[in-house]
């Protein structure tokens, strides 16, 4: 008798906890949908870019079958894209869910402005630089894959080197330090996030060595340009962070790229 209560019991518990999830579940999801479609234009915007991002690596990947090969290794390029694009729209949901950035906002000159501005600027120092030490002959893609790689590759490095690191970093800071501000919270995030693709190119983006001034200065401009990429994305959104990085490898890696492979080397 004992024994039926019990096992009566323990069912009748896992169905609790069965509805509950289930419940949860179902608030969770329809969380989402809400969060969609009030900011659909947000969603449909990102869909775009990482539409035209997949699209553009898969029309590379069939005219070139290794220009992908040293950051993918053996995966798929296509597939990289795809699952990339997921954990974007995963990480800039979760962002937009807790109002601490955006991925797009229509009337936004000034950050499209400030994107231009910036990316530009930083180009020039680069450069600038280039002419004085000549950098390795592959830093850059040559032209015409350069068009299609630049693009579809800065993607990679806007959910990879920033919106992941710092959704990692702001999640477990808000969890850890509860009394403390997000605006507290989120410079010290973000100049630490600034400091990862700098390292990372400067220790295994040279095919060749220089001396530790040389790249000291590229690991400096570098971070100049991640620090003022996540800066707009703090005060504007995700749109003007990826337009930066755009502008500034349409400069330095197709325009004076192109220069560079043919006059240079």
């Amino acid at each position: 008798m004992f024994a039926d209560q019990a096992l009566h019991s323990f069912w009748a518990t896992v169905g609790d906890r069965a509805e509950a999830a289930t419940a949860n579940r179902v608030f969770v999801m329809n969380k989402i949908l809400t969060l969609i479609s009030s900011e659909l234009l947000q969603f449909v915007v990102y869909g775009i870019i990482a539409l035209l991002v997949i699209v553009g690596t898969a029309v590379l990947f069939a005219r070139d079958k290794v220009i992908y090969q040293p950051f993918f290794g053996r995966f798929h390029p296509v597939a990289v894209m795809v699952v990339v694009a997921i954990l974007g729209f995963v990480l800039l949901t979760l962002f937009l869910a807790r109002g601490w950035f955006v991925i797009f906002q229509a009337q936004n000159w000034r950050g499209w402005l400030s994107a231009a501005a910036l990316g530009a600027l930083l180009a020039a120092i680069m450069i600038l630089f280039d002419s004085q030490v000549l950098l390795p002959e592959d830093v850059n893609r040559p032209y015409p894959a350069a068009l299609l790689f630049y693009p579809t590759i800065g993607f990679v490095v806007e959910i990879i080197f920033h919106v992941l690191p710092l959704a990692i970093l702001l999640f477990a800071a808000t969890a850890l330090f509860k009394s403390v501000t997000f605006e507290q919270l989120v410079w010290p995030c973000i100049f630490f996030v600034a400091l990862l693709e700098p390292f990372f190119q400067t220790w295994w983006g040279f095919s060749r060595p220089y001396p530790w001034w040389v790249l000291g200065i590229v690991a400096l401009i570098i971070f100049l340009i991640n620090l003022a990429q996540l800066a707009l994305f703090k005060q504007y959104d995700f749109a003007s962070m990826y337009a930066l990085r755009l502008v500034y490898y349409l400069l330095w890696h197709v325009v004076w790229g192109v220069i560079r492979l043919r006059v240079l080397f």
